[in-house]
């Protein structure tokens, strides 16, 4: 009876990592593939300037790829460290904004006097691009970090702000009953029934934000300058060669791959934060 339930949970997981494969690994490296040849045939045509895949990763792959970390001094760095910088900065402004935009949306949602007198502004500001802050937090201080954290700041505070607002106003009518019935004091009422109820509007806002938070630090360091993975990226622009074609190539690939794991980051915590029956 054991030997038989044991070979069916390994006949199971042999079929459930069967399915994961062909369903999961399977296409997206197929697509993978098709796309470098395409890639790779464009880019072949005797008119073309850009680089094909093959010329890219041949041409940074010492030391862009099997280096990432050296350090010659000055803005002469890695991608490693480029990218490391440039997170920093994200790490920043995007706590910032999640801590301004979560209280700011909290008082905001609960308030509807309130909600009416700044919804407007919060309309027209969020419509603002991300560069068109530079100048004036450049003017503001002085000083090229504290000016960039301030951009994705602005930039990912909107999503995240709107999104809170929306949950605290969403919250069923039927969750503010038992409140009342309970006679919930304001703090109780808080962190029993209003916070949980908004979580999952929250962490809505919160991965919005991150993915505008990595767009704007990578615009707001090709302006700025310094070490970043945004500043790499001009830098090598400004001396064009066909070397220097291939390393904004790598460079636009691994903005694309910690964008896409800094989604699934804050995607993971909002799975094992937000309650199965708000998913």
């Amino acid at each position: 009876m054991t030997a038989t339930l044991g070979s069916r949970t390994r006949k199971k997981a042999q079929s459930d990592l069967t399915k994961f494969i062909s369903q999961k690994i399977v296409p997206p490296l197929v697509a993978l593939g098709i796309f470098l040849v395409i890639w790779q045939l464009l880019c072949s045509a005797p008119n073309s300037n850009l680089p094909g895949p093959i010329e890219t990763f041949s041409e940074t792959w010492d030391p862009f790829i099997t280096q990432p970390f050296f350090d010659n001094g000055e803005s002469d760095k890695g991608l490693g460290w480029q990218i490391l910088s440039s997170l920093i900065r994200v790490g920043f402004g995007f706590s910032l904004s999640a801590t301004v935009g979560i209280v700011l949306g909290i008082l905001v949602g609960a308030n509807p006097l309130v909600y009416n007198a700044v919804d407007p502004i919060f309309q027209v500001l969020r419509t603002v691009p991300p560069l068109a802050w530079l100048p004036i937090s450049l003017a503001a201080f002085q000083q090229a970090n504290p000016s960039a954290i301030f951009v994705i700041f602005i930039t990912s505070i909107w999503p995240i702000l709107i999104n809170t607002t929306v949950g605290v106003q969403q919250l069923p009518q039927d969750y503010r009953n038992v409140a009342r019935v309970l006679r919930l004091s304001g703090p109780k009422y808080f962190v029993k029934i209003l916070f949980p109820a908004t979580v999952p509007y929250i962490f809505t806002g919160l991965r919005i934000g991150i993915g505008l938070s990595w767009l704007a630090i990578v615009a707001a360091e090709m302006l700025v300058g310094g070490v970043g993975i945004g500043s790499f990226i001009w830098d090598a622009y400004n001396t064009t060669t066909d070397t220097n074609l291939s390393e904004i190539i790598l460079a636009l690939i691994y903005v694309g791959l910690v964008g896409l794991l800094l989604d699934r980051l804050v995607g993971f915590v909002a799975s094992k934060v937000v309650p199965e029956e708000q998913k």
